[in-house]
């Protein structure tokens, strides 16, 4: 991602659906480098991993860390080349396909994935979060309706605090960061925990023994303790046998 030449949608609010119309076109879509750290300081804060090579991303794959994007009814991959994500992340785009086709009657193109740092293009941001398996390119639409519905979704979902977006020229795509505990956090307000867990139906489950600890429990699964609290509705630690957890992104 080049914050030169890009035009960001730095947004927030809590709906999931767009805001309307002229409140958007009004909000300013230039990138700028405050949104390029803020999307980098969300990945140090999540303490991700920057994949430097292919084969590193095909190792984080084989261990669950990355999930596939496997394209449905209503997301489809436009030539990408790294298809993986973190289950956040593909939790977005199976969320923001459905509610696109809803809106547009036709399917979400993504164009980008995780992207090691070895397979950056020339003019990529030297703190882009590819190589973290959190962002993700979507095509930008070439009808009118559909591109500002897409603006003002994503502009929502920034206001809430739980993704960056980008839209860029060269060539035309929405570059978007999806911050994966506060989107995690947002799913499971608006649609509840179980809604979650049909989403992310590769996630498996763990049955709690006497003495495990969440900490233990994302070392194993190569997750982390703030997921798996999100992803089970956890507003502590505090484990008891024969408990069963859903692990976000676990082997």
């Amino acid at each position: 991602m080049n914050g030169r030449r890009s035009r960001t949608a730095t947004i927030v609010a809590a709906a999931t659906l767009a805001l309307p119309l002229g409140a958007a076109e009004s909000q300013s879509l230039r990138g700028s480098r405050a949104s390029v750290n803020r999307m980098h300081r969300q990945a140090v804060r999540h303490d991700l991993h920057f994949y430097q090579t292919p084969a590193g991303v095909r190792r984080a794959a084989a261990r669950g860390t990355f999930v596939r994007l496997s394209g449905n009814a209503n997301y489809t991959l436009g030539a990408v080349r790294y298809p993986y994500v973190r289950p956040s992340t593909r939790t977005f785009v199976a969320r923001l396909g459905g509610q696109y086709r809803k809106a547009c009657g036709q399917r979400l193109v993504v164009t980008g994935a995780v992207r090691p740092a070895t397979r950056q293009p020339w003019n990529a941001s030297d703190q882009s979060v590819h190589p973290t398996g959190i962002a993700v390119d979507l095509r930008k639409p070439t009808t009118t309706k559909c591109r500002a519905w897409l603006r003002n979704t994503l502009l929502s979902l920034e206001r809430a605090g739980v993704i960056e977006a980008t839209e860029e020229y060269g060539p035309p795509h929405f570059h978007v960061a999806v911050f994966p505990t506060p989107y995690t956090q947002y799913v499971r307000r608006h649609t509840g925990a179980a809604t979650l867990a049909r989403t992310d139906r590769s996630s498996p489950h763990y049955r709690v023994r006497s003495g495990d600890t969440l900490w233990e429990i994302s070392l194993r699964y190569d997750t982390t303790v703030g997921e798996l609290m999100s992803a089970n509705g956890l507003d502590d630690a505090d484990l008891r046998p024969g408990q069963t957890l859903v692990v976000p992104g676990g082997n």
